[in-house]
């Protein structure tokens, strides 16, 4: 289960959609406002992996894993890291932020960064014991409450 790059040459975009779509659902009624991958198609999907730099997992045959990487000023940007329920706790997300970590550093970023959602406490948990501190409350707009932290992963390199 090594994971690789998804490329131009990549064609299975509607299991990628589905492995997100299954990953992200039992966010739905916790969240609010709902999660942006509910808003996926698989057209926005390609336009996201053109943009950015996405990675995917796959077992037996099934895709089992992704995620989507953004180089920022001084960090990079880790989104959409999404494990098929069925496969959580096997290593893949531990996986695929290590590649996180390892494009980072090939691109001479000192950190990883992501953003999970205030609701979503047990997130908040896992990305702390993989490194992360919490950097920032934020709010989407529109809201007065917030309704997501920011979690930094400063790297060695």
């Amino acid at each position: 289960m090594t994971p690789f790059r998804i490329d131009e040459s990549f064609a299975r975009w509607g299991e990628l959609l589905d492995l997100i779509l299954a990953s992200f659902a039992y966010m739905d009624g916790r969240i609010d406002p709902p999660s942006s991958a509910i808003r996926l198609t698989t057209e926005s999907l390609m336009e996201k992996a053109k943009a950015e730099i996405a990675y995917a997992v796959e077992n037996a045959g099934r895709l089992v894993g992704c995620i989507f990487l953004r180089a920022e000023t001084d960090c990079l940007y880790v989104g959409k890291l999404a494990v098929l329920p069925s496969a959580q706790g096997t290593g893949i997300g531990r996986r695929l932020l290590a590649v996180a970590e390892e494009t980072a550093l090939d691109l001479g970023l000192p950190a990883l960064r992501l953003e999970t959602r205030i609701e979503l406490v047990g997130n908040h948990a896992t990305f702390a014991a993989w490194g992360f501190d919490k950097t920032a409350e934020k709010s989407h707009p529109g809201f007065s409450r917030v309704t997501f932290i920011e979690m930094k992963k400063v790297l060695a390199g």
